[in-house]
């Protein structure tokens, strides 16, 4: 093997490892949203009463605010009003106030009604059942660019370097 193949071998070696380390933060970050947040807001959803859709839903407020979950937009070309943070977020909040300022003498009726909506303003139906409705990409907010770039300059220079080691080996053995 020559010395351009080594190298070429080399730089693709270490963008494919950072394409993977990419892969695995991405994974990281995805569990850590859904443990710290979009469970909770499932369970909110799930809830048979107000106090514990309350609990849940505070939950998921605070994992939010902690991480500055609270405006912006997470589309990184396309301003699609899904993927707006600060909706998203004012929406948990709105519907936390509603379960907080239900009066304690409500009746079971108004109870349920108040759940109902709840659920409804938490989850979507799809087409492999109810999801919790949250921006897509938010579990790297708000480097929603910068982590498009690693896995886009990552992948095309592995790529690259690939092909080179290949074309260069090929004709090392000529």
């Amino acid at each position: 093997m020559g010395k351009s193949a080594k190298t070429f071998l080399v730089l693709a070696i270490v963008a494919t490892i950072s394409f993977c380390a990419w892969s695995g933060v991405r994974i990281v970050k995805s569990v850590s949203f859904s443990n710290n947040c979009s469970e909770y807001l499932k369970r909110a959803a799930d809830a048979t009463t107000v106090e514990m859709a309350q609990k849940e839903i505070g939950k998921a407020i605070f994992y939010a605010e902690e991480n500055n979950l609270t405006e912006g937009i997470v589309s990184i070309f396309l301003k699609n009003p899904a993927n707006d943070v600060g909706f998203w977020y004012e929406n948990m909040k709105a519907s936390y106030e509603e379960l907080e300022n239900l009066q304690e003498d409500a009746t079971p009726m108004e109870k349920t009604n108040v759940l109902m909506k709840l659920r409804e303003s938490l989850t979507d139906a799809g087409e492999s059942g109810t999801k919790v409705t949250i921006p897509q990409g938010i579990s790297i907010y708000p480097n929603n660019v910068a982590y498009f770039w690693w896995s886009l300059i990552s992948a095309l220079i592995a790529i690259v370097f690939w092909i080179l080691c290949y074309i260069a080996c090929e004709n090392y053995w000529d």
